[in-house]
């Protein structure tokens, strides 16, 4: 409910370092953001529910739970005085929560959820694994993620609570400036409606090998991709098949260093790395990076000098390390734009939930595109060799093609949505004559956009179509 309070308190707050997560995502004007006033709060953060949103973060509204349960206390008191509305948290603070994974520990009881990359058991696992038969390997695995249907959060097989709480903003936004709509920067170019990119992690030699016959089959149906090679031990990475990626039109992106799953066990580690890595993206003139097994820790990104990072998964439930950024969109970190991972992996699916992969996929296509965020996939060389993984790898392609053919999806590169993405960040919307119009670089691709509610729902329409999308 919404209530209507003489004064604010003392400790009331505005601005939009508030709402840079949101102006940033939207880009939106700022004028819109300005009559939202948000708490500062300092002090323990814990979860809590907005509607039906668990959110994570501080608040002044009511109480947290250190953990992530059912039975969540509710933050639905809002202040509305003179023309604008208070709100009892931070919203940056929430959706950087997320997107950064800082709501690991209280879910999985762990105070440094990359501490587990330093533990005995992990590094004898991965001394030991070239010894170890595949089947063994698997046994191994399902048994260390025997839990995944008990995680409480994110939800699964896709969570977009970062965007479900950025439409909730909108709503906000719309209802306290009394407009019927909100122009913003459409997510896409051209008037996409999403976008899908498809990635290909190459683990071994034969996988290597087996990459022109990848490149083959996505030729066949429109489709590019982008390798990620690993530089070092694993296998001697191959001139003629970078040269053969490259004619494609397809990228070259690196992985890890040399997949022994210690990249990210300790900083002093990582960092080291970190310059051997670098080296290796510009003799390759690679712009993409993805961490082996995706093991990652935010915060140390300022020693890569990529342009992109493909290594945090929207749910990470099947994943060695658990957590997942909460978002089917792109985000900054720092200066490096994150492309989430937003559907399973291949191996997950064939080793560990053994259901009809394309099933899968075709869900969670069907999740995202219908929310406007990004598609993408890891799909190895090494699991695809075999007349039925071929086959199965085919029909993921065609319906990649169906969806971009029927629901007008942006097939891309990695680096072309890298390109887009920080085209967009830089643009902004001015207001002439009465009428919104984009300023920017590379305006052609641009499309201006409404947000509006539509029978208690946000819907999105482009200025020059009445119809919602």
């Amino acid at each position: 409910m919404m209530r209507t309070e003489a004064q604010f308190g003392s400790e009331q707050a505005s601005g939009l370092t508030f709402h840079r997560a949101f102006i940033d995502h939207t880009r939106c004007p700022d004028s819109f953001a300005k009559q939202i006033e948000c708490s500062v709060e300092v002090g323990a953060e814990g979860f809590f529910r907005l509607g039906n949103m668990r959110l994570y973060g501080c608040t002044s509204g009511g109480q947290i739970y250190p953990t992530c349960t059912d039975d969540l206390p509710r933050i639905d008191d809002l202040i509305v005085k003179d023309g604008s509305i208070r709100l009892p948290f931070n919203p940056t603070e929430i959706i950087d929560n997320l997107r950064e994974e800082k709501y690991v520990a209280a879910v999985h009881g762990e105070k440094d959820y990359i501490a587990d990359n330093k533990s005995l058991v992990r590094r004898l696992y991965y001394s030991l694994r070239p010894l170890f038969p595949v089947r063994f390997r698997r046994i191994l695995q399902q048994i260390a993620l025997q839990d995944w249907t008990t995680i409480p959060f994110p939800a699964w097989p896709i969570d977009s609570t970062v965007e479900d709480f950025i439409n909730w903003l909108f709503v906000i936004a719309l209802d306290v400036s009394g407009e019927k709509e909100i122009p913003f920067i459409w997510f896409w170019p051209k008037g996409y409606t999403a976008c899908a990119v498809m990635t290909h992690d190459v683990e071994t030699g034969e996988g290597q090998d087996f990459c022109q016959a990848m490149l083959e089959m996505e030729r066949e149906y429109g489709v590019k991709s982008a390798f990620e090679l690993v530089p070092e031990v694993r296998y001697v990475v191959s001139e003629r098949i970078m040269n053969a990626i490259r004619e494609a039109g397809s990228e070259v992106c690196i992985h890890g260093l040399n997949h022994d799953g210690r990249l990210f066990s300790c900083e002093e580690i990582f960092r080291e790395r970190a310059v051997a890595i670098n080296q290796y993206a510009q003799k390759w003139g690679a712009k993409g990076f993805r961490s082996p097994v995706m093991y990652r820790n935010q915060v140390w990104y300022d020693a890569f000098k990529f342009s992109y990072d493909m290594s945090v998964p929207n749910v990470a439930h099947l994943d060695p390390q658990r957590g997942g950024c909460c978002t089917i969109f792109p985000f900054f970190i720092g200066e490096i734009l994150e492309l989430p991972l937003t559907t399973i992996q291949d191996y997950a699916l064939y080793n560990f939930l053994r259901c009809d992969p394309l099933a899968m996929w075709a869900r969670q296509m069907e999740s995202i595109v219908a929310k406007h965020g990004l598609v993408s996939f890891i799909v190895h060389p090494d699991y695809t060799m075999g007349r039925k993984k071929t086959s199965l790898y085919r029909q993921l392609l065609g319906l990649l093609r169906k969806m971009a053919d029927q629901k007008n999806v942006w097939l891309a590169l990695p680096g072309e949505v890298d390109k887009w993405w920080r085209e967009r960040r830089e643009m902004t919307l001015v207001r002439r004559n009465g009428n919104w119009s984009i300023d920017g670089r590379n305006l052609q691709q641009a499309v201006l956009a409404y947000a509006r509610r539509e029978n208690g729902k946000l819907t999105y329409r482009f200025a020059n179509a009445p119809e919602e999308l």
